[in-house]
């Protein structure tokens, strides 16, 4: 008779160096395989008080890594190149995932359940973010125009909003005042010299998160020059918390959208 092994042989001991990973495995209810998270991690609220933080994001304790013994570490993008590096020469196996599109993130959700043996629970929660996101796409489609949005990431210097977060504007009713910059992976490749070029383009509404600090509209109304643009004319500055849309994650996908979405309702309701 053959011997069908019941021991788990997923990943046991994860250390998460992002937030996202983080949390994907509470929504599929495999947080007990997290033994160390991110400094930044917000969501969900509890993993805060239940798992110890050993990163930041362009820095982490190897050595407090290292003593959590993990058999798996789960970072992020290019920036966390050097962290890899010292856990691989360390004999830690280490998943960086790089992607950048809202169809990267639903991939996202599904390949990490797969890596800890919750396809199943993964595939209900791809589906159910596939599912918002075409409901919100539908919503947009009855608005009665859409807004050209300027999304800044960080102000000093001016850089322009990410893949994702481009995607999520036009699945939420607008369009993104930078499409081309959108498609560069690096935040580097997204700097603007200046800011004329935004009033050149006169966004209808401005949204900022500045990644680790409060937007500031006040500030960016005051510019020189950026009193032509239509949305400071008219006060359509807001801030999008930056744990919602700044991370690859499920908060984009939900919360992050939905923000977008009630923004991009709420203005194309004042033009009728």
């Amino acid at each position: 008779m053959t011997h069908i092994s019941t021991i788990d042989p997923f990943p046991h001991r994860i250390v998460c160096l992002t937030e996202e990973p983080t949390e994907v495995l509470y929504a599929l209810g495999e947080e007990h395989r997290i033994v160390g998270i991110s400094g930044f991690t917000v969501r969900p609220p509890r993993a805060r008080k239940e798992k110890p933080k050993v990163s930041a994001f362009t820095s982490a304790k190897v050595g407090e890594i290292l003593a959590l013994e993990p058999d798996l570490v789960i970072g992020f993008s290019d920036i966390q190149a050097d962290i890899a590096r010292a856990l691989i020469h360390a004999g830690i196996e280490v998943w960086i995932s790089n992607h950048r599109s809202v169809d990267g993130i639903v991939a996202y959700i599904r390949r990490l359940g797969a890596m800890v043996g919750a396809h199943e629970k993964a595939e209900r929660y791809a589906q159910r973010a596939e599912a918002h996101l075409a409901q919100v796409r539908a919503a947009a489609a009855q608005l009665s125009r859409r807004p050209k949005v300027y999304f800044e990431e960080w102000d000093d210097p001016i850089i322009t909003g990410i893949r994702w977060v481009a995607e999520l504007i036009g699945i939420a009713g607008g369009d993104d005042a930078f499409p081309e910059l959108a498609r560069e992976a690096l935040a580097k490749q997204r700097i603007l010299a200046n800011g004329d070029e935004v009033v050149r383009r006169a966004p209808d509404i401005i949204l900022g998160s500045w990644c680790g600090k409060r937007f500031r509209p006040e500030r960016v109304a005051a510019r020189p020059g950026w009193d032509a643009i239509p949305a400071v004319r008219n006060g359509d500055l807001y801030e999008i918390k930056s744990p919602i849309i700044l991370q690859p994650g499920p908060a984009a996908l939900f919360d992050g959208l939905d923000a977008i979405h009630a923004l991009i309702a709420a203005w194309a309701a004042r033009q009728n």
